[in-house]
């Protein structure tokens, strides 16, 4: 992404859940107010553009429309963002206090749930490039939305500054329990720069800190049409894993690795007899890591 070039993938992500909220049945991930963050005339756009895709592959509308988000990746969205949130209120109970979302976006969670940052029971650190977390503070002003108290914005780029300087100019306690989520970025940044965020990740925060990111293998057959459309969007995909050798991978830069979703254990878990729609997308795995 350029510099100063507000992330499109955040917009069409933040649209692809909010649609999945309002539209589909079952609903896997319920985030309908990232509706509210996408300027009207930014919304109507992606929808122009949804029905002049549809319109060119002709077809029944509502099967076209499925597929189109399928291959736009809305299962790996939704599965990831819940399987998160998941993982976050039950390390909430075992005494985290503190979590990073990095690559934030327009991610809503402090607005969803309020209640946990007032009741001091969470706070939330939103890492981003500096071009899109102003255009999400502006449209939150906008909005005319209270910040939450316990939310903190932290402006950055993983490819200039690391993690534990970014944070290190914040409220964040390095002392504190952590759970860091890198959902949407492993595959944007070099591999250098993927490592040195899970290796900045360990010099600030204690061990039991954890992290849950996904990520494409290189064997994802589709990959090539995905850098494909990237590219035309001003952004491009660089960085995959291989399953077999993430564990040793993680255990070299300071972590172990509790769980890795394969695609067919997230269609099991998240959309087998219930979203017969959607099925998880192929190559896309979630990991679970812990710092040891």
């Amino acid at each position: 992404m350029k510099a100063h070039q507000i992330s499109v993938t955040a917009i069409m992500t933040a649209f692809i859940r909010a649609y999945h909220s309002t539209n589909d049945d079952p609903v896997i991930f319920n985030d309908a107010l990232a509706y509210a963050l996408i300027p009207e005339e930014r919304r109507h756009l992606i929808e122009q553009g949804l029905k002049s895709a549809l319109q060119a592959h002709g077809g029944d509308a509502s099967a076209s429309l499925s597929s189109l988000l399928q291959t736009m990746g809305l299962p790996n969205v939704v599965s990831r963002s819940r399987y998160t949130e998941e993982r976050l209120e039950a390390e909430i109970q075992k005494g985290v206090k503190q979590y990073v979302i990095l690559g934030a976006g327009l991610d809503t969670f402090a607005f969803r749930h309020k209640h946990l940052l007032e009741e001091g029971q969470i706070e939330v650190f939103e890492v981003d490039q500096p071009s899109t977390q102003a255009f999400k503070r502006e449209r939150l002003t906008d909005l005319g939305w209270d910040i939450p108290v316990g939310l903190h914005f932290v402006s950055t780029d993983f490819r200039q500054e690391r993690v534990a300087e970014a944070l290190a100019r914040t409220s964040y306690n390095p002392r504190m329990k952590s759970l860091f989520s890198l959902l949407g970025v492993t595959m944007y940044l070099s591999p250098n720069d993927v490592y040195e965020t899970f290796r900045s990740i360990t010099q600030i925060a204690p061990a039991g800190s954890s992290v849950i990111f996904d990520y494409h293998t290189e064997t994802d057959g589709n990959l090539h049409e995905i850098r494909k459309e990237l590219q035309k969007m001003g952004e491009s995909m660089s960085t995959t894993f291989d399953p077999a050798r993430l564990a040793a991978e993680l255990r070299k830069l300071g972590f172990d690795l509790l769980e890795d979703l394969s695609p067919a254990a997230i269609q099991e878990r998240y959309f087998e007899g219930s979203a017969p729609v959607y099925h998880a997308n192929e190559n896309v795995h979630l990991a679970w890591a812990v710092i040891r």
